[in-house]
This record gives C-alpha cells, sequence and structure tokens, in this order.
C-alpha cells in the first residue's frame, strides 16, 4: 500500500473546536465489554466439540477448556507489560516495530488488514446470518445463500457505520451486547444448574473415562479452544484511547477473561446435563440441541442470542482492526489517508471504511472459509514474535519504565504453546495451502520496497487522497501536523 503525504487543511481543522486527535473514551467497563464481546462469538453456541473430540472424554475437555482460559491470561498479561511500556494503538504493529524493526511490522500489519480482520468480521456476518433468518426458514441449512449474503452485508454496513459514528457509540454497542450474550450463558448454565438438581448428573459419572488422547489430540483440542478465547489482546489495539491505561488495561484484561473462563467451563457443563458425550459430538449446534430440550416453546432464544452475540462481536471486532491500518499509516506504511481521523466525529473513519470494504468483497465468493482456516496459524505465528519482543526488551531495555511486569515463566509458557500452534497444524496435516498463505503474506513487500522503504509518489494517488480526504471530512491528528 503506498505512501503518500497528503495535505491538512489547517481551516477544516479550526472549523471544529475540539483537537483533531483520538480520545480517551474507553473505561474500565468499556474495556471490558470489548474484551467480553469480541471473545464470545459464535463458538460456545455453536460446537465446542472440538475440543471434546480431540479430547476423549468429559473431564479431560473440562481441564483443556479452563487451561485454555489461563493460557488466554497469560497472553494477555504479557500484552499488558509490552502494552503498557509502549502505549501506542495498533496491538502487534507498535511491538513489533520497535522490536524487530519495519518489515515485521509492515507484515503483521499487512495480513491484519488485507486477510485477517476482514476475514473475521466477515465470518461473523453470515454467522449471524444465517442465525437470524433461521426462525423464518425452519433451520440455519435452509437458509437460501442470497438472503445470507445480503443479510450480512447489511450487517457489515451496520458495524462499518457504528464504528465511523463514535466511539462512544461503538462501546456502548459492544456492551449492551456483551450484556446480552453473557445473560444467554447464564440461561444455559441455569438451565443445566436447574437440571443436574433434578437429577440429570449420570453423564458426569466417571468423567475421565475414554479414549486417552496423545500429545497431537491434547495440541489441535488446546487449538479449538483457544480459537474461542481469541479476543484477548483487543484493548492493546486501542491503549490510546484507554482513560488511565495503566490501570485500566491490566485490571480489565484480569478480569475479562476471569470472566470469559467462568462462563465458558460453566456453558460447557450444562451441556452435559441434557446430552451424553457422544450426543455433544454429533450435535452440529450444541446450544440448540440444548434448547429443544429445555426450552420447549421459547427454542428461538438461542438463535437470537447467537444472532445478538454475533453482532456484538462484529462490532468489536471491526473497532480493534480499523487501528491497526491507523497506526500502519501514521509510521508511514500504509497510505496516509488511513491514518487521517474524521475532524467532526474524531474516528479513524478511513481505516475503519477499508476493513468494512474488503469484508463485503469477501461476502461474494460460495464458499471462503476454507482458505481462510490455512491463515490461522500466522495469527499464532504474530502472537509469538510479539511475546518474544518481551524477552528483548528485558535484556536490551532492563531499566526501562514497565508499568506491568509480569513473572518471566507467563511469556516463556504462552510462548512455547505459540509456536507449538503454528507447527502443529503444518506437521501434522502438510498442505500445499500453507505455503501459499505464507506467498501471500510475503507478497506485502511488493508494495512495502517500492512505497515504504524507497517512498515512490505517484500524483494519480495524491489526486485520489485529496478526493478522499475532501469527500469523508477527514485530516492528520494534531499531532502529526
Amino acid at each position: 500500500m503506498p505512501t503518500e503525504q497528503v495535505e491538512s487543511s489547517r481551516s477544516s481543522i479550526n472549523e471544529k473546536p475540539d483537537v483533531v486527535m483520538l480520545k480517551r473514551q474507553v473505561g474500565f467497563i468499556g474495556g471490558v465489554s470489548l474484551i467480553v464481546g469480541t471473545i464470545i462469538g459464535s463458538g460456545i453456541f455453536i460446537s465446542p466439540k472440538g475440543v471434546f473430540a480431540n479430547a476423549g472424554s468429559l473431564g479431560t475437555g473440562l481441564v483443556i477448556w479452563s487451561a485454555c482460559g489461563v493460557l488466554s491470561m497469560f497472553g494477555a498479561l504479557t500484552y499488558a507489560e509490552l502494552g503498557t511500556m509502549i502505549p501506542k494503538s495498533g496491538g502487534e504493529f507498535p511491538i513489533l516495530l520497535e522490536a524487530y524493526g519495519p518489515i515485521p511490522a509492515y507484515l503483521f500489519a499487512w495480513t491484519a488488514t488485507v486477510m485477517l480482520k476482514p476475514s473475521s468480521l466477515c465470518l461473523l456476518s453470515l454467522t449471524f446470518a444465517k442465525y437470524a433468518l433461521a426462525p423464518a426458514y425452519g433451520d440455519c441449512d435452509d437458509v437460501p445463500e442470497l438472503a445470507t449474503k445480503f443479510t450480512a452485508a447489511v450487517v457489515i454496513l451496520t458495524t462499518v457505520f457504528c464504528n465511523c459514528i463514535s466511539v462512544k457509540l461503538s462501546t456502548k454497542v459492544v456492551t449492551v451486547f456483551g450484556i446480552g450474550k453473557i445473560l444467554s450463558l447464564v440461561i444455559i448454565i441455569v438451565a443445566g444448574i436447574v437440571r443436574f438438581c433434578q437429577g440429570y448428573s449420570e453423564n458426569f459419572s466417571n468423567s475421565f473415562s475414554g479414549t486417552s488422547p496423545g500429545i497431537r489430540e491434547v495440541t489441535m483440542a488446546f487449538y479449538q479452544g483457544l480459537w474461542a478465547f481469541d479476543g484477548w489482546n483487543q484493548l492493546n489495539y486501542v491503549i490510546e484511547e484507554l482513560k488511565d491505561p495503566y490501570k485500566t488495561l491490566p485490571r480489565a484484561l484480569a478480569a475479562s477473561m476471569l470472566i470469559v473462563t467462568g462462563l465458558y467451563v460453566m456453558t460447557n457443563i450444562a451441556y452435559f446435563t441434557t446430552m451424553t458425550f457422544d450426543e455433544l459430538l454429533a450435535s452440529p449446534a450444541v446450544a440448540v440441541t440444548m434448547g429443544n430440550v429445555v426450552l420447549g416453546v421459547m427454542v428461538w432464544i438461542i438463535p437470537f442470542a447467537v444472532s445478538c452475540s454475533v453482532f456484538g462481536t462484529c462490532v468489536g471486532s471491526c473497532f480493534t482492526a480499523g487501528r491497526i491500518s491507523y497506526a500502519a499509516a501514521r509510521e508511514g506504511h500504509f497510505n496516509q489517508v488511513l491514518s487521517m481521523l474524521q475532524v467532526k466525529r474524531l474516528t479513524p473513519a478511513p481505516a475503519v471504511l477499508l476493513n468494512g470494504f474488503i469484508a463485503l468483497l469477501m461476502v461474494i465468493p460460495n464458499d471462503f472459509d476454507t482458505l481462510v482456516q490455512y491463515y490461522s496459524f500466522a495469527t499464532w505465528a504474530f502472537y509469538f514474535a510479539t511475546c518474544s519482543a518481551l524477552f528483548y526488551f528485558r535484556i536490551k531495555m532492563p531499566d526501562r519504565h514497565r508499568p506491568v511486569k509480569v513473572p518471566i515463566f507467563i511469556p516463556i509458557i504462552f510462548s512455547i504453546c505459540s509456536l507449538c500452534l503454528v507447527l502443529v497444524p503444518i506437521i501434522d496435516n502438510p498442505q500445499i495451502q500453507y505455503f501459499i498463505a505464507v506467498l501471500s503474506i510475503l507478497f506485502g513487500l511488493v508494495f512495502y520496497f517500492p512505497f515504504v522503504h524507497y517512498k515512490l509518489k505517484s500524483k494519480k494517488i495524491r489526486k485520489l487522497n485529496e478526493f478522499l480526504q475532501k469527500m469523508l471530512l477527514v485530516a492528520l491528528p494534531e499531532a502529526d501536523l
């Protein structure tokens, strides 16, 4: 993506009494809501069977679910130290930039902006569409493809609108839907407790009897479980918008992970009050299966809960995604229009619009999620690289100010696990698609060297930037003028 210095107009900025810059509007509650709202999507409602299928028994599966929560907490705490030491928005980007230099940071921003974040938003919107339309068609599998895609496009546009119009609106939407999805899980948990008290506890006898998992099975179970916990690093993308970030970041991370881990474990226990181990593995959507048993005429609550849950996740995912390209553009790695803020709303509108535009393009293909799964290992590769940076900073900069400093065993354990999650899928089932995915990531260098490293300029792109700046009414942040 080319980098162009775009002339920003002082007069347009002076029309706004406030300084054009990101405001610190996200407090502790908003931070917790953002993390919880992004982590809890459709997975816990639809199919936690990936963990249990590899675990081989109910007891082992619950242990792995708990361990996934602990491991995610380790990752969150590691990011808390790095984020408070380098308090810049953009998640992994500013950390990789300072630790390893511009190329690894650029490749992260390229991969996240072009593939990871838009594909996540697209998949979430398609999931919302299927479950929101299910009551009208009788079943998720019966929803017409055209209706699904049209609804998904509306969800993406609504999500982009919320994130462009106001930071406070976005965080309020995430908070409201976050409360809704927690209440949905609480309904399942309470139903499970009632059934357990009624004597439906036979599925918990001999909980650890079953197939003994090997190293590969345990690793794959962790891979599935950690996928459901993904999103624990969301606050690192918006550090510059946190109120009192040195306190808010670690506290919100710790509180969020405790909430999510507790809800996940209790929800999985509740599922087994209505179905056996084999029935859970056979169910395409375990929450729906449970709802058919305990909710009766109120079974529609489950598709409604999934839809609400996924919509909140869409808004939270889009909220953080825009900050990646915004941070990269601010450092000169992307077109500088992406580093501009809407002068009235003070939101990174161009960066948010780019994420939404790519997600809309991804709605068009009939089936792209098979390709997306081959990029998931890239996420863990960047997690590993980011956490490894902590060791570099500890050795090279021992006296640097660290508002949060975690015990060294925490990043060591998380780094080892991250590396395993990168290598095991490839070793277990090597396929050419992984190689293609790596080439796609490295393809970003085709833009990096001419436009970032050698700063090649283009009059056509300059005119396009000027047009976009006027149309979107955006300007560089005050600090960048």
